[in-house]
């Protein structure tokens, strides 16, 4: 007989995190080579991809195309009149045409303009491939984030992370392979925009709360201060030896197997989460270029998990729909980039001047734009628009200073190359080293993937 129940070894050896881990599992020594049914372990793609790294910067809520990357002057002249073309359906009762309030330059030897709510980041624009034709399914909140994170709007699909650590598998052995930042709390949909679906529980998405600042904040339990590392290792070899006898009368069982795993990334995670998240650690020249900021400390996170072989990092504006403005517009936009434009531009500096930037493929955008006329009664809102809207991709092997696609005189649709979510994904795939249509899943009896039966790869995106 133990001394304590299993359920209570469990708990005080995971620490906690266990909870949190079901998105990165490790061999069982970190120096050791990768086990041959270890899930996680490195994976080459169908081909050779210049990408390793995936970062999503998720501007949840829609950032307006016409606001942003996609100057439309035609909106002066028609300000507050009708349009005399595009009778597209909207979310809402629009109106009017609306100018931008905010002014447009030109940036860099490509010479794409680009609002001055992004001055900093457009100082890297012959680095980026604005994609202005973007294109998805329908102008509601709910199915456009999930069309965009798991290539369908309405179905349990793995979100495009957990494809891509399934493909590709982690270059860490002590860290989540797919971590997703948000702070104060879940955006809409929750954990469906980081969910594995019918993959293993392996390569779902890590969630941290970065509104905190402090590691033990951040990481829930990350620290045990009950008991030495060596103590911990011998409840958790204990545990190991119980569950191995559980799952040998199991045949291998999928779910029990990522369990086992799980505890072990928690162990592991106590020495390795502590050092990805302290700051004090990078220079005060190197913070200073972030910023202290929620957004400012996001991406030097992310830098810092991506240096250690993190796959995939996915990082949120906030909970809820923050770019979502159907009236304040100026104000909140405003606010918004004012929040993102400094941290973005430093990162881009620092994944270069570290090496990073080539193998690192960015990606900038929501999961819909916003409509050229305004949102009725007022002149100073706009309402949903999957028509037509912009995003831009950096590093990885994209082609820089390049202008893909083009909306119509007043924004409001995708006429020149349209560009859809699914072949956006394809796309990508193809920049880490996948056919897409090969990348599959066999469940319930059929092959799934991401992109459905769906997807081209849009070759000007591709340097």
């Amino acid at each position: 007989m133990f001394p304590i129940s299993r359920r209570e070894a469990l708990t005080r050896c995971g620490t906690g995190l266990g909870m949190m881990a079901l998105a990165g599992v490790m061999a069982d020594d970190a120096g050791a080579a990768p086990a041959v049914n270890d899930p996680l372990a490195p994976k080459p793609g169908h081909f050779a991809g210049k990408a390793r790294h995936v970062v999503h910067l998720f501007m949840n809520g829609g950032p307006s195309q016409v606001d942003t990357f996609d100057p439309k002057p035609a909106l002066d002249k028609y300000h507050g009149k009708p349009l005399p073309t595009t009778n597209l359906r909207t979310e809402r009762k629009t109106g009017v045409a609306m100018r931008s309030p905010f002014a447009f330059k030109k940036y860099g030897k490509s010479g794409i303009e680009v609002s001055d709510l992004f001055a900093k980041t457009a100082e890297h624009i012959d680095d980026l491939c604005v994609i202005r034709s973007m294109y998805a399914d329908v102008p509601n909140h709910e199915p456009s984030l999930m069309l965009m994170n798991c290539g369908d709007g309405r179905l349990p699909r793995p979100s495009f992370g957990s494809w891509v650590t399934y493909g590709l598998g982690s270059e860490n052995r002590n860290l989540p392979g797919f971590v997703v930042m948000c702070p104060g709390g879940y955006p809409i949909v929750t954990t469906q925009n980081w969910r594995s679906a019918f993959l293993p529980g392996v390569y779902q998405g890590t969630y941290l709360d970065t509104k905190y600042a402090e590691v033990e904040k951040l990481v829930a339990f990350i620290r045990n201060s009950e008991m030495p590392i060596a103590r911990q290792r011998e409840q958790l070899d204990l545990v190991k030896m119980l569950n191995a006898e559980h799952m040998a009368a199991r045949h291998a069982d999928a779910q029990l197997e990522a369990r086992v795993r799980t505890f072990e990334l928690a162990f592991r995670m106590q020495g390795e989460a502590t050092d990805a998240f302290d700051l004090t650690k990078e220079t005060k020249e190197t913070r200073e270029l972030y910023g202290d900021t929620t957004h400012g400390r996001q991406l030097l996170y992310t830098r810092r998990l991506i240096e250690k072989g993190v796959r995939f990092v996915q990082v949120w504006s906030g909970g809820g729909q923050p770019w979502d403005n159907h009236d304040g517009l100026e104000g909140q936009h405003k606010k918004l980039a004012g929040e993102w434009d400094k941290p973005i531009a430093a990162f881009l500096t620092d994944l270069k001047r570290r090496g990073l930037f080539d193998s690192t493929l960015v990606l900038w955008g929501g999961e819909f734009g916003r409509t050229p006329v305004a949102e009725l009664p007022a002149l100073n809102g706009r309402d949903h628009n999957h028509y037509g809207f912009t995003c831009w991709l950096a590093g990885g092997g994209t082609k820089g200073g390049t202008i893909v696609g083009a909306t119509d005189e007043f924004g409001f649709k995708a006429e020149t190359n349209r560009v859809h979510v699914h072949d956006l994904h394809a796309t990508m795939l193809h920049l880490l080293g996948f056919d897409h249509e090969k990348l599959t899943y066999r469940y319930a009896g059929r092959d799934f993937r991401l992109t459905d039966v769906h997807g081209r790869v849009v070759k000007e995106i591709v340097a």
